[in-house]
């Protein structure tokens, strides 16, 4: 009865289930690394064209990578990306927009 309640040693609790998800790691990657160059671009005010558009194109391909995704791993990173996107969008569009 013991060893019916030892978690597998195979998986892990935000890994996978044992496929590649070559596609869903991608978005996860170009997610977390738009959200962090919008968020740090964000804090120079004449930056914030790079800050928005670099927020606005994390934004949506967060938004298709958690469409797709499969794992508890992609959506966890998928949504800190999405959170980075966002306020690096914000704020560079507070700081002037788009354009």
């Amino acid at each position: 009865m013991a060893q019916a309640m030892r978690p597998d040693p195979g998986h892990s609790l935000f890994a996978t289930d044992g496929k590649p998800h070559p596609l869903q790691d991608t978005l996860m990657g170009i997610t977390l690394f738009l959200g962090l160059l919008s968020v740090i671009t964000a804090q120079f005010h004449s930056l914030h064209v790079l800050a928005s558009w670099a927020g606005l194109i994390g934004i949506l391909t967060g938004a298709y990578g958690q469409f797709i995704s499969v794992t508890t791993r992609e959506r966890f990173v998928l949504i800190v990306g999405l959170g980075a996107s966002a306020v690096g969008f914000y704020l560079g569009m507070f700081y002037g927009g788009l354009a």
